[in-house]
C-alpha cells in the first residue's frame, strides 16, 4: 500500500532491497481540497524504483463506510474511530482482495508495528519506535490477514526511515510531513461536520462497520442547546451537541470558577452534561463488534492491559464475555472519559490480543 508518504515509500524500498518483487497500490480514499499530488508522488516513486504501480479508486466505498459512519456517530452523540475502522474493515481487506486477484500472497504497508508468531498464531506487537507505534489501530485484523502481512517499518524509527530515503537520493520522500489526524478532516472535525451536513442534508447516510445502535435516531440539524449539570440545571448555551465529546474540557466556550468536563451527550434533548473530572470515572465498560486473536490469552486474566486512546494511558483490566455476547471490561482502577463509539485495544506481554467498540450501557439490551 503506497500512500505517497514517507513511511509507505520507505517500506517499498526496504522490501525491494530485501529481494522481493514489489507492486505498489495507491488507494484513492479522500482527496483533501481535491489535491492529487500524492498520486503523482506514488507513481513517480514506483517509476524510479522500477516497480509496477496501480491506482485503486475507493472513494465511494470510503464515503459510505468511513465518512458517513463518522458523521452519524457524532450525530448520535458518540465519538467515532474512523482510522481504526478504515484499517480493519477497508484498507487491509482491500489490499488482500487486490493481491488475490493478482496472485500475490504477501501484503504490506508503512505501519509502525511488528508481527510475531506464537504457537502457530500471528500477533501484532509494538514497533521499535514507541512514539510512532500504531498497534492500537489494528486490533480488528484476523488471521487470514495477519498471516499475509509484511511490516518493514516495524523495526526502525521514523528518524531512521527519513535517513534511509535521503541516503538513496529520495530527498522529497525523506522530508515529507507526517499526516496528522483524520485524513478527511485533519484539523477541526466541527468545520467538516458543518459543511457535510449542509451539502448532504437531503439524504440519510448509510452506516459502515461497526453498526450504529439499533433504535437510535438522528437528524441533520445542528442548533444551539443547553449545557446542564448532573441534576439537569441550566449552566450555559452550547453551539450544538455534535461539537462536543465526552471528556472534553477545552473549547467549551464558557468560564466558570471550577474545571468542568463533558460527562454525557444527550442528542434527543440537545443537551451536554458538564461535571467534575471525578464524576467521569468508571470502573467498567462494555464492547461490541469485538475481535479476539486468542481467547485463552485474553479472557479471565487479571494482567491484561487496555488502552482506549492512541498514545495514552495503559490500564489493567479483566475481560469476560457476557451472555449477550458483549465484552465486559472490569477495570482495576477508575478510568475517566470513556466514550461510546471509541475503541479499546487489549495487550499482554507486548502482544495485541484484540479489541472492540465501546457501547453505552443503557443500549446493551437494544443491540
Amino acid at each position: 500500500g503506497m500512500s505517497g508518504g514517507t513511511d509507505s515509500s520507505v517500506a517499498a524500498m526496504r522490501l525491494l532491497e530485501a529481494g522481493y518483487e514489489v507492486t505498489g497500490v495507491t488507494f484513492r480514499f479522500y482527496e483533501l481540497n481535491d489535491s492529487t499530488e500524492y498520486l503523482e508522488d506514488a507513481r513517480h516513486l514506483a517509476e524510479r524504483l522500477g516497480i509496477r504501480h496501480i491506482t485503486y479508486d475507493a472513494r465511494e466505498i470510503f464515503r459510505k463506510q468511513i465518512i458517513e459512519y463518522f458523521v452519524r456517530e457524532y450525530m448520535v452523540g458518540h465519538t467515532p474511530v474512523p482510522c481504526t475502522l478504515c484499517n480493519n474493515y477497508l484498507k487491509w481487506p482491500l489490499l488482500s482482495k487486490i493481491a488475490d486477484e493478482m496472485g500475490i500472497f504477501y501484503i504490506a504497508t508503512g505501519h509502525y508495528v511488528r508481527k510475531v508468531k506464537v504457537d502457530d498464531t500471528c500477533y501484532i506487537t509494538y514497533a521499535a519506535d514507541s512514539d510512532k507505534d500504531q498497534t492500537f489501530f489494528l486490533w480488528g485484523l484476523k488471521q487470514d490477514i495477519l498471516r499475509r502481512m509484511m511490516l518493514p517499518m516495524g523495526d526502525i524509527t521514523k528518524v531512521e526511515a527519513r535517513a534511509f530515503a535521503a541516503e538513496r537520493g529520495f530527498q522529497k520522500v525523506a522530508v515529507k510531513r507526517d499526516s496528522l489526524g483524520v485524513c478527511f478532516c485533519p484539523m477541526d472535525y466541527r468545520s467538516f461536520l458543518k459543511k457535510w451536513l449542509v451539502s448532504n442534508c437531503q439524504s440519510q447516510v448509510s452506516v459502515g462497520q461497526p453498526q450504529v445502535s439499533a433504535g437510535q435516531t438522528w437528524s441533520t440539524e445542528v442548533r444551539r442547546g443547553r449545557f446542564v449539570d448532573e441534576k439537569g440545571d441550566f449552566i450555559a448555551w452550547h453551539e450544538g451537541y455534535p461539537f462536543y465529546t465526552v471528556g472534553q474540557r477545552r473549547g467549551l466556550g464558557i468560564h466558570l470558577n471550577r474545571a468542568v468536563f463533558v460527562k454525557e451527550i444527550r442528542p434527543e434533548k440537545n443537551e451536554v452534561v458538564l461535571a467534575s473530572l471525578q464524576a467521569l470515572e468508571k470502573t467498567e465498560m462494555f464492547l461490541k463488534d469485538w475481535n479476539i486473536v486468542n481467547r485463552e490469552r485474553l479472557l479471565g486474566h487479571a494482567d491484561i492491559i487496555v488502552k482506549i486512546r492512541y498514545r495514552k494511558q495503559e490500564n489493567h483490566c479483566t475481560v469476560t464475555v457476557t451472555t449477550d455476547n458483549f465484552l465486559h471490561v472490569q477495570l482495576h482502577e477508575p478510568l475517566t472519559a470513556i466514550a461510546s463509539g471509541q475503541a479499546a485495544a487489549f495487550y499482554k506481554d507486548g502482544l495485541l490480543l484484540g479489541g472492540g467498540i465501546i457501547v453505552e450501557e443503557s443500549l446493551l439490551q437494544s443491540l
